[in-house]
């Protein structure tokens, strides 16, 4: 369970691998549902989805993004954040038509700010009335982008995402990280094997974090996980 006061943790239940790389990864609306319900059973305070069409590709189609969202509100009752990514929809004029004709939407949308598009994707997304996740990259052009934007005092908060190639510098990277005015509160996670290292990191800053089967496959000591709540039970038990 989580301890009154400690930093938020946000369930990443899925991301982009493919059937042959994980059979543990949700991919329909039934799937992220149970998951969610899972990781929010074991101390998960908000949840992240990408949303995949039946062939298992990503997709911010309506009729994609509103029968995942019904799912998971089914059973959960925490946020929940959408990936609103190139991943999801690679034409930024096809991404913000889409986020456009929502008619469900969630209560957070993840944009990367280093990929063409993400202003604009981000202004549709506030627009709508959505609250944006400013996805900032170790090592991409992202965190200069976002200094320089006229919405980073809009934005809800910094995603501040480290690959594995950046974990050694995680920290000072994480400390240097640009804010809207009056600085924008950041989520700080890892993806690969930066994941564990990173998700130790934010907790000894205070920090918001992220976990689960979008950023790594693995428990903290080198298992395969089976599930996303597996992994947030060990990330709200590992030490620093």
């Amino acid at each position: 369970m989580t301890r009154p006061g400690a930093p938020l943790l946000q369930a990443a239940l899925n991301g982009t691998w493919d059937a042959e790389e994980s059979a543990a990864v949700p991919r329909d609306p039934a799937g992220l549902a149970a998951a969610a319900a899972d990781a929010v059973a074991a101390g998960a305070r908000e949840v992240r989805i990408r949303p995949r069409t039946p062939c298992g590709g990503g997709s911010l189609s309506p009729r994609v993004v509103g029968p995942a969202l019904t799912a998971v509100r089914g059973l959960v009752g925490v946020p929940v954040s959408v990936a609103a990514d190139a991943w999801a929809e690679p034409d930024p004029e096809r991404r913000v038509a889409r986020i456009r004709s929502w008619e469900l939407l969630p209560e957070l949308a993840w944009v990367a700010w280093h990929e063409p598009g993400a202003e604009e994707t981000a202004e549709a997304l506030l627009a709508a009335g959505v609250a944006v996740e400013a996805g900032l990259r170790a090592g991409t052009a992202g965190p200069a982008l976002f200094a320089r934007s006229p919405l980073a005092d809009r934005v809800r908060r910094i995603a501040a995402e480290v690959p594995e190639t950046a974990a050694a510098e995680a920290e000072p990277w994480a400390r240097a990280l640009p804010g809207g005015p009056g600085g924008a509160p950041v989520l700080l996670c890892g993806t690969g094997a930066a994941a564990w290292p990173v998700a130790r990191l934010a907790r000894r800053l205070g920090l918001a974090g992220r976990i689960g089967l979008e950023d790594t496959l693995f428990l903290p000591d080198g298992r395969r996980a089976r599930s996303t709540a597996e992994q947030v039970r060990a990330a709200l038990l590992d030490g620093p």
